[in-house]
């Protein structure tokens, strides 16, 4: 799997969704400019000591994204979907991207890919969810939905499979 970060504007939440990343062997991708320096220690701190361990990809902008990976079938979380994240298939090699914090993804970006946007379901009253717990819902789902592929210990792959027999 693979997580895309538009534009993100707060250390904490990076490191928290880089050190998500390493736990579950998903590539982290970011679309500058960023909110902060990347070596920043509170990056650092909130991805603990597992940031050398990150597979992490920088981009000077989204077409520089699409260039470098001509391919990628791109999921947008973001709040103005249809669709709810739970209700569509992801792949095992899927993009989902996450836009920044004060603003998601741009509208611009957003009207090419209409198809392949979804939400996390939450009341009206609410503008969002924070950025790290949002790529968590829906990271692991894709994770969930393609059996943790990778991740899994063998005693899980027992119980995996007895669960889908």
């Amino acid at each position: 799997m693979n997580i895309i970060l538009h534009q993100p504007e707060i250390p904490a939440n990076t490191g928290n969704i880089g050190r998500t990343c390493v736990a579950t062997g998903t590539s982290l991708h970011l679309i500058e400019p960023l909110g902060f320096v990347l070596n920043d220690k509170t990056v650092k701190r909130a991805g603990m000591d597992y940031w050398d361990k990150l597979d992490i990809r920088r981009y000077v902008n989204f077409e520089d994204f699409k260039e470098k990976n001509p391919n990628a079938k791109i999921w947008m979380a973001t709040t103005k979907a249809k669709k709810v994240y739970s209700d569509v298939e992801f792949g095992k090699d899927d993009f989902i991207m996450f836009g920044k914090e004060s603003a998601g993804i741009p509208e611009e970006i957003l009207v090419e890919y209409e198809e392949t946007s979804i939400r996390i379901p939450m009341l009206d009253d609410i503008r969002s969810l924070n950025l790290s717990n949002s790529v968590a819902i829906v990271l692991y789902e894709a994770l969930r939905q393609n059996n943790f592929d990778s991740m899994c210990l063998e005693g899980d792959l027992h119980r995996l499979a007895w669960k889908n027999s």
